[in-house]
């Protein structure tokens, strides 16, 4: 069933298979829905062939299984994970063989935003990111003391 917004609500519209525009396409309407709705602008499910339609469909129940994935994992968790990666960012801007300590600055700055700011409500990874971020911290300033040292 789709809907139709106006300006006193949203209406339920039922679909009549005799109306539809275009081939049958074998997908259950609220698929069809999903997969136009993902569609560039200016085309239209009668623009796919059978095998791209069943690759949408494909690609639209696996973004629907990862949203139920996340949405099944505790927020502090996912946030936790988020603060790791600007570790690693940031450790990957501080490894170059020039490090980029802009960028790393930013990266650690990002991190000690989520793990300074939010605390225990990270939950069981908080000592682990507060030691990533001390050392992701002390190895920034001994590079950036080093090629003030080296210029």
């Amino acid at each position: 069933m789709s809907s139709l917004w106006t300006p006193g609500g949203e209406h339920n519209v039922p679909r009549d298979p005799e109306l539809a525009v275009g081939a049958p396409t074998g997908l259950e309407p609220e698929m069809e829905d999903a997969i136009a709705a993902s569609l560039p602008d200016g085309i239209t499910l009668d623009d796919l062939s059978p095998e791209q339609l069943a690759q949408a469909e494909e690609a639209i129940r696996e973004m629907a299984a990862v949203r139920e994935q996340v949405l099944s994992a505790p927020a502090g968790d996912v946030i936790a994970n988020h603060a790791m990666g600007l570790f690693e960012l940031g450790a990957l801007h501080l490894s170059q063989q020039t490090p980029n300590f802009a960028e790393a600055g930013l990266a650690i700055d990002a991190m000690a935003a989520l793990v300074d700011g939010l605390g225990d409500r990270l939950g069981e990874a908080v000592p682990t990111l507060q030691e990533g971020l001390q050392q992701l911290r002390m190895t920034f300033v001994q590079l950036k003391q080093q090629a003030e040292a080296e210029s």
